[in-house]
């Protein structure tokens, strides 16, 4: 059973030789083939390196062209800068008033250097892996990526001091990853990912109102274009299962502090398949391979037959190779 046949039968219900491993690989992939963050953000080509060399090293189930959250934002106008081997900083705010977002200038993907640059992944991992293993494009939701261009804590404040004025934001932006969904599904995309980073800070009716149909929306473009599509929300988003059970994706990621059985309980049998959720930092970085071991067989006991194998968020930087070999040989085990 090769990985793409093992994530679609399991989302269909179907028994499979085990759980699939859907581990997020950024950083830690650069490193593991020797290359600095930049390139991976910045180059393409080194990015594919690296995620078909942590597939390989850590019996992975998929590939994935996730970096960053500055996909879109840079191209939108978003000044970023790229230190050699760090993480990248935005120098300033994009919308530091209300009144920028009139200046705002939407990019079509296939134009925006840094979007065109994912797009070229798509499409070099689809060539590599065919279909044998599903390929992963990424979006930053609308409400994510209004906090890049907007700032944290003013979006915050927006939601209370001009909702109406962000909801018009937000659907703007959620054009913008409604196209680059839909155009990395034509590049060659099996999934696409979502992330709504900000999403776990505010209420189940904040969310209902300025999060869920922006990300509906885009799932829904992910599905008729004929993809999985996937939720990632980092945090703690236990008040949110309703509402995420909601949003049209297929596959959930869960962190670590989400009850992974209440999760499970709260999809049911005909919601998403719930996906995570042992402790990236204290189990996958800092623990041993019989701290994964266990993690692993816990959340697969918690989560139910429909469950994907994850660390809670990204496979941190510095994870020794122990560990993310222990998490494929407990998924070999358990079947």
């Amino acid at each position: 059973m090769n990985p793409l046949e093992r994530v679609r039968r399991r989302l269909a219900g179907e028994s499979v030789d085990r759980r699939p491993n859907f581990d997020i690989y950024m950083q830690r992939a650069a490193h593991h083939v020797g290359r600095p963050l930049s390139r991976y953000y910045l180059d393409h080509r080194v990015l594919v390196e690296a995620n078909l060399a942590v597939l390989e090293a850590f019996s992975l189930d998929v590939v994935q062209a996730i970096s960053d959250p500055y996909r879109e934002a840079s191209d939108l106008g978003l000044d970023v800068e790229w230190p050699r081997d760090g993480l990248p900083l935005r120098r300033a705010i994009l919308l530091q008033e209300p009144e920028d977002a009139d200046r705002l200038q939407l990019v079509a993907p296939e134009e925006g250097r840094r979007m065109g640059d994912r797009l070229d992944a798509v499409r070099l991992l689809r060539e590599r892996v065919g279909d044998d293993v599903p390929v992963m494009g990424w979006v930053e939701g609308a409400f994510a990526l209004a906090s890049v261009l907007r700032g944290d804590t003013n979006l915050l404040l927006d939601l209370h001091d001009r909702p109406e004025w962000l909801r018009a934001l937000l659907d703007r932006l959620v054009e913008v990853g409604v196209a680059f969904a839909r155009a990395q599904v034509a590049a060659g995309a099996h999934v696409v990912g979502l992330g709504d980073s900000m999403g776990s800070l505010v209420s189940a009716r904040q969310y209902r109102d300025f999060v869920l149909p922006y990300e509906q929306r885009v799932f829904a473009a992910v599905k008729a274009a004929g993809a999985i599509p996937r939720l990632h929300i980092c945090g703690n988003t236990r008040h949110l299962l309703a509402e995420m059970a909601n949003s049209g994706a297929e596959i959930v990621d869960l962190d670590w502090m989400v009850d992974l059985g209440a999760a499970a309980a709260a999809f049911g049998p005909d919601g998403p398949a719930p996906c995570g959720n042992f402790d990236p930092v204290a189990v996958m970085l800092q623990g041993t391979p019989e701290t994964v071991d266990g993690a692993v067989r816990a959340c697969a006991a918690a989560a139910g037959p429909r469950h994907f194998s994850a660390a809670g968020c990204e496979v941190p930087d510095g994870t020794p190779d122990a560990n993310p070999l222990a998490h494929a040989r407990a998924l070999r085990e358990l079947g």
